[in-house]
């Protein structure tokens, strides 16, 4: 849980800070929709770098966060010229900087000049705006966010080059629209469009998505690391149906072709289509970009993309199909489904579709003289990537390179997230070699420090654990819960050959439970900094909606994301709120039905590989006892209330970063303190420590250190909030069990 959540969790209000805006001449960030704060500005907002922002002035508009370069003081944000305007700033003036929550965009519609709009397709538009945050009215440059050293011969710049012309860099757009509303981020199957919004008018396009693919592609079929097995069938599908139809009919069978090829955004569906293709005419439609227009331009595109496979024959390929067929559908989806259906039905053309959503295609795209046949691409795995890595890296001069710890660190990473870690990374080395002359070379520690900085897609969505610096060794006296979650979590990951070998499975979830403050979701950080597992944190009332379906829903995505980024752990904090005792409330069976959803994704017909589920409650009596069975939440810890020792090792850990006097008569004992703070929480001693920094600061602004006279006028305000009859109904509870 972030500082973010934490504050809201208590009632406050998230963090803020007032700065002031100073315009940023770096080459680099140039109308980029960076905005560079000092790293103590990062730390006191609660963020990470590359996390986004809102910004107010006389409007308000949301950026990217970067570290500010060495030198740059502690109150001053730097904006670029786009940025200052869009928040309605003039440099040296104040501005309000705090964290936002950002959505992937569904849709985005922008406004340009005759030439930008004439010239340029979504489809090269979107590849420019990747990444980049935006609200309605903000002006945004065609610059993409990542240019860097070493990065201006992307495919992005290369193509605005060719279509814009030398004055792509100068261009400046307006955005018209977003959906969702609010602030939000460019995502690879964000329909972009110009103009009105895809449902308004906009001018007809007719054809000019279809592509011919005949140039050679850009990896071959070794390169194509954990597919082989689905290229294989794919190859096979279309040599039988494309090459030697006679076989099939000579069977009674027709030589028909459809396939849906899904997996995660990302992983590499549409490339695989490409390189199995290679050798074959293709046809392409970019489903987003498609589906970003009117009807009768939707239909025109495609029945153009149709005419022309027909014609020639080859495959006909549609990316994110979703876009363009989805749920609901409209009235034109069924003209688009007929003309797809006389493209199958034509000798020699096959038809090949992708999507990272299979759920919200329409149906009957499923049909059997359709997508008879699908095709399933599932995450890499660590081996996997390290396989990934080696191919992306065969051509970078590098060395000393550690891929397989890499890979390690890496879970719920797709071929596109590595290649953006790798771009990271790339930037990182550029810009040593830039300042030192030296040749460029990647180290492993450009790949360390870009893992700080890149989110893999499958959890772009949602909110990360805050992590910092702590680790299982940072917990305090806490053997029995340390102990449930090393071998529930770690020993998985870490020693599968011996869970196989002893033919057993690992355990499925931990319930910890104690009384508040006292570190669970503390240790769960610590769990989450090994890097070796993706974290989705949910508080559980955060999944509980009024509309009939939609908390059951929300359940069904949670762990579906999970499995997307196994190996992951799925944390949910307050659990009790989210699975009561059934029966026994007076919300028409809401709650009821999202532990029904709860049980059936933890033990039901689907297994859950990979997956590790903890919860947390201080009230564990409150929870159905279904889900407490083994299967299920089987291991239940109790988290004591910390004892003398462990308040000692808490203080200890918090005081790293306050300045404690240590000799004369104000030095500080915490040895002492701890034995003295008995009935405080492991939360009552930070905040204990922070109580006593802020008495320095009100004793002098100049303080250097806190004082054992700090501490103990600290005391005064922070209280003992264990409250010993929960203490022991908790302990009671734990006995039963």
């Amino acid at each position: 849980m972030s500082s973010v959540d934490e504050a809201a969790a208590r009632g406050g209000t998230p963090p803020h800070l007032t700065l002031t805006a100073r315009l940023n001449t770096s080459a680099l960030d140039s109308r980029r929709g960076v905005v560079r704060l000092h790293p103590e500005a990062v730390a006191a907002l609660g963020i990470r770098e590359w996390d986004a922002v809102s910004l107010t002035g006389t409007r308000t508009t949301a950026a990217v966060v970067g570290m500010a370069p060495a030198g740059t003081p502690t109150g001053t944000a730097l904006l670029d010229d786009v940025t200052l305007s869009n928040a309605g700033l003039r440099e040296d003036s104040a501005v309000l900087v705090s964290p936002v929550t950002v959505l992937g965009a569904r849709e985005v519609t922008l406004s340009g000049s005759r030439l930008t709009t004439q010239s340029l397709s979504p489809a090269t538009l979107r590849q420019a705006l990747l990444g980049k945050v935006m609200t309605v009215g903000d002006t945004v440059s065609l610059l993409p966010r990542d240019l860097g050293p070493g990065t201006s011969t992307s495919a992005a710049s290369s193509a605005l080059a060719a279509t814009v012309g030398i004055t792509w860099t100068s261009e400046l757009l307006t955005v018209t629209g977003v959906d969702p509303a609010g602030p939000v981020s460019v995502q690879p199957n964000s329909m972009v469009c110009w103009g009105h919004s895809a449902s308004t008018a906009a001018p007809p396009r007719t054809g000019a998505h279809v592509v011919t693919a005949s140039a050679p592609p850009t990896i071959g079929f070794d390169d194509l690391k954990g597919a082989h097995t689905q290229a294989g069938r794919l190859k096979e599908w279309l040599k039988l149906a494309l090459d030697q139809p006679e076989l099939l009919e000579k069977l009674g069978a027709t030589a028909n072709l459809g396939v849906l090829v899904s997996g995660p955004a990302g992983v590499g569906k549409a490339t695989l289509v490409r390189t199995v293709c290679a050798d074959r005419r293709l046809v392409e439609l970019d489903g987003p970009e498609v589906g970003s227009v009117r009807a009768e331009d939707r239909l025109a595109n495609v029945t153009s993309a149709v005419t022309a496979v027909r014609d020639g024959g080859g495959v006909l390929l549609v990316t994110d199909i979703d876009a363009l067929l989805g749920v609901p559908a409209d009235p034109v989806a069924t003209l688009i489904l007929t003309e797809l259906r006389k493209a199958v039905s034509t000798r020699g053309v096959a038809f090949v579709a992708t999507t990272a959503r299979p759920d919200a295609i329409d149906p009957r795209l499923r049909a059997p003289d359709l997508c008879d046949r699908e095709l399933g691409l599932s995450l890499p795995d660590g081996t996997v990537r390290a396989q990934l890595l080696e191919a992306l890296l065969r051509d970078v001069p590098s060395e000393d390179l550690a891929l397989q710890e890499i890979a390690d660190r890496t879970p719920g990473f797709v071929v596109a997230d590595l290649a953006a870690l790798i771009r990271e990374a790339a930037l990182r080395a550029a810009a040593r070699a830039s300042e030192t002359g030296e040749p460029p070379t990647l180290r492993q520690e450009d790949l360390t420090g870009a893992l700080g900085v890149i989110r893999p897609l499958s959890r772009s969505a949602t909110e990360e654990v805050s992590v910092g610096a702590v680790t299982l060794d940072d917990v305090g006296d806490m053997a029995d819960t340390k102990q449930a979650l090393t071998e529930a979590v770690l020993w998985p990951l870490q020693h599968p050959e011996t869970f196989q070998r002893l033919g057993v499975a690992p355990p499925r979830g931990v319930l910890l439970y104690g009384p508040p403050g006292c570190g669970k979701t503390f240790v769960v950080r610590a769990l989450a900094s090994s890097g070796r597992l993706s974290v989705h944190a949910v508080k559980g009332a955060e999944l509980m909606d009024k509309w009939v379906g939609s908390s059951e829903k929300a359940v069904r995505e949670l762990f579906q994301r999970a499995r997307d980024s196994a190996p992951s752990l799925v944390f949910l904090d307050e659990i009790d709120a989210l699975t009561p005792r059934r029966g026994q409330s007076f919300d028409s069976g809401v709650t009821d039905r999202v532990v029904a959803a709860m049980l059936t994704e933890l033990d039901g017909i689907e297994p859950l590989r990979d997956v590790v589920v903890l919860g947390a409650t201080n009230r564990p009596d409150l929870i159905d006892p279904a889900l407490l069975r083994p299967g299920r939440l089987e291991k239940l810890v109790f988290v004591e209330p910390p004892d003398a020792e462990a308040r000692a090792q808490i203080l200890r850990t918090a005081g790293k970063a306050v300045p404690l006097a240590s000799e004369g008569p104000d030095a500080v004992d915490l040895e002492s303190l701890a034995a003295d703070l008995d009935g405080y929480s492991a939360a009552d001693c930070v905040a204990l420590l922070r109580e006593a920094a802020l008495t320095a600061m009100r004793r002098s602004i100049d303080a250097a250190d806190v004082t054992a006279a700090d501490v103990a006028a600290a005391r005064e305000t922070v209280r003992p909030s264990l409250d010993a009859g929960q203490v022991e109904a908790l302990r009671a509870f734990a006995d039963n069990r």
